[in-house]
């Protein structure tokens, strides 16, 4: 039995007054996996770790977001690695929340005995202080009567491909591997086997545990590139309590500070303040960067092939993530951000697919190849378990336009943008001026082969659409003669060869040629033409399109991107509901003046976040999170949504 398995079924050796048999803890597979959406997420603005409803942390890179993985049971239980802390008896009930206004987790579980909460969170890193090394902080509490409890700490550094060593420290333990090392402090004593420190432990009511993990990169430059302070001497530790409190409060009042910020004050501030606080906790503070998902692998289709790696920084994503904040008032997210995509600006080259690709790493590398991690079974048999992105060699020509946008709002509604920004913009545009006319893979990622897609037109239109914008506004220069030419050819091409009169709606691809009539396929990424100005949303055309898309993609409210036995997309398999396409929906009904219908929409919508708040990229037909999670893609969707129906109701 492999010591991953044994972490996430706490095995014997910490668990000897509750001793199971192996057949009675669960061998089938799916027992050992929690579902996807039975997770909160905590984090430091550097990583994220992934919490279960049942005391385990199955996900956790360091001292990145895109680093190589420290615990990854979620996609394999028995390779993968697990930090599991919990009652050794059985648990009745399992809760979890956030602290009010903040990213720090609470677990209760209720037992027979008693009732005991895990209390994780990850103490921010300021710059402020350089002796701040990256840590995860574990409390827990024995809330009422008296408490045995189990705690196994089983590290598998490197994606479960690197054996690491086991080191001795009076107050704890250390995990070396090659580039990293792991120090675990407690405030009970400790047994170690060949990989794994473990323990069991009694607590009265009233009582506290402590466990302090902190993360020890193996050269000084890798702690740079995380954000880390380097390692100068001794720092306040965790497991004192005195100490431990300090920084949960210290914590606590980060979040709290930074939430405060926020401008929106509608009908549903709850769920909206939560996709902030989580797309704050996507955001890498030393870049600017804004991941898509802290995850990978995570499968659209329960055992199909869909499972893709998103702890990077796509285009689009952080675009849409910077409109959303800049929309709550989150200026300082946007001017990170406008920072990190100045760099890339200057760095863009007319290469293969453009001056810009896809998507980068945290701190802006576009070669991000794919591998395939063939020892690990995939989060409940779903295979292959890819880590980076072959997509970053895409050409999407709609990143344009969203880029763009996100600057032009960043430029009504934040600082301004500067010269040199300016300049590489003009060039940017000159480059699209001469492709835009050209096939892509487009917002879907399409792995069938390029086409003309309608919403790359569509962006196309934006990006020149807000360059003219910008220069009228500001008095930049610019050749708006010939760009509004070019704006114009556009908007004609896509109102004739994007607009199917047979069916009478807008589709996923251009006719091939003028008067000839498109492929009947539908998309929903077309809802978004009135969000961007493109359409009026009372257009004959867009609300004939919205019909049709209530009738052939709309499943209760919930949205499908597209059918793909209409539109191969070259990958096996089917998959779930897109939820940024659901949130689309309801933006598209608050705008065409179905208000109450929207409202139902958001309401029905909101039943499908998990117990937390949070959202995977996709809805499974019967409501499960299917996908990478918590995706940024979607919160961000949700704020706007949400925005949009507070002006449309009043």
């Amino acid at each position: 039995m492999r010591a991953g398995g044994r972490c996430a079924r706490l095995d014997s050796t910490m668990n000897e007054d509750a001793q199971e048999t192996d057949t009675q803890a669960g061998d089938q597979r799916d027992e050992a996996y929690l579902p996807i959406a039975e997770h909160g997420l905590i984090g430091d603005l550097r990583t994220a770790a992934l919490v279960g409803t049942d005391g385990r942390i199955d996900w956790f890179c360091a001292p990145r977001f895109d680093s190589p993985s420290v615990f990854a049971s979620l996609l394999d239980a028995e390779r993968g690695g697990c930090w599991v802390i919990r009652p050794v008896c059985q648990v009745s009930t399992h809760n979890q929340f956030y602290f009010p206004d903040t990213n720090i987790l609470i677990t209760r579980m209720l037992t027979a005995d008693g009732i005991v909460e895990v209390q994780d969170f990850m103490p921010i890193v300021r710059e402020q202080d350089p002796h701040h090394r990256q840590r995860l902080v574990r409390r827990v509490v024995n809330v009422r009567g008296r408490m045995r409890l189990g705690m196994r700490i089983a590290p598998r550094l490197n994606y479960g491909r690197e054996r690491h060593r086991l080191e001795r420290m009076p107050d704890g333990v250390r995990f070396v591997g090659h580039a990293l090392a792991l120090e675990l402090r407690s405030s009970i004593a400790l047994e170690l086997d060949d990989t794994d420190a473990y323990a069991t432990f009694n607590l009265d009511e009233g009582e506290t545990a402590l466990f302090d993990l902190e993360t020890d990169c193996a050269s000084e430059a890798a702690a740079a590139d995380a954000g880390i302070g380097p390692d100068t001497g001794p720092v306040p530790c965790a497991v004192d309590a005195e100490a431990a409190e300090a920084l949960f409060e210290a914590t606590v009042d980060f979040w709290r500070r930074w939430l405060r910020q926020s401008t929106y004050t509608g009908r549903w501030r709850e769920m909206v303040h939560r996709s902030a606080l989580t797309l704050k906790l996507l955001t890498h503070e030393p870049t600017g960067a804004i991941v898509a998902a802290p995850t990978l692998g995570l499968p659209e289709q329960l055992g199909g092939a869909r499972n893709w790696d998103y702890r990077y920084v796509w285009i689009r994503d952080a675009a849409f993530s910077l409109y959303a904040l800049l929309r709550m008032g989150f200026t300082q997210e946007a001017q990170g951000f406008i920072s990190w995509l100045a760099e890339r600006l200057r760095d863009a080259t007319d290469g293969r697919v453009g001056p810009l690709r896809v998507m980068y790493s945290i701190d802006g590398h576009d070669h991000l190849p794919e591998e395939v991690l063939g020892h690990l079974e995939g989060y409940r048999g779903s295979h292959p378990v890819r880590t980076g992105n072959d997509a970053s060699d895409q050409r999407q020509l709609d990143i344009y336009g969203e880029l763009i946008d996100s600057i032009y709002l960043f430029n009504k509604y934040g600082a301004g943008i500067s010269h040199d920004s300016w300049t590489d913009l003009c060039e940017i545009l000159e480059w699209l001026l001469k492709h835009w006319d050209s096939t892509d893979e487009s917002i879907w990622e399409t792995r069938g082969g390029q086409q003309h897609h309608t919403y790359s037109r569509l962006m196309c239109w934006v990006a020149v659409e807000r360059m003219i914008r910008m220069a009228r506004q500001r008095g930049l220069p610019g050749d708006l003669g010939r760009w509004t030419a070019a704006r114009d050819e556009i908007y004609h091409q896509i109102m004739s060869r994007g607009w199917d009169p047979r069916t009478r709606t807008f589709v996923q691809r251009l006719s091939t040629e003028p008067g000839r009539p498109p492929e009947s396929i539908l998309d929903a990424s077309v809802l978004l033409m009135p969000m961007v100005k493109f359409i009026s949303p009372v257009d004959p055309r867009f609300l004939s399109t919205v019909e049709a898309i209530a009738d052939r993609l709309v499943m209760d409210n919930l949205v499908f991107r597209y059918d793909p036995s209409q539109a191969p997309d070259g990958l096996d398999g089917s998959e779930g509901t897109f939820s940024i396409c659901s949130f689309w929906w309801v933006e598209a009904l608050a705008r065409t003046g179905e208000v109450e219908q929207a409202r139902l929409a958001l309401e029905k919508m909101f039943t499908y976040a998990n117990h937390v708040g949070l959202y995977a990229e996709q809805i499974g037909l019967t409501g499960e999170h299917l996908g990478n999670f918590p995706q940024a893609f979607t919160h961000l969707a949700l704020i706007s949504s949400a925005i949009n129906l507070d002006r449309a109701m009043g």
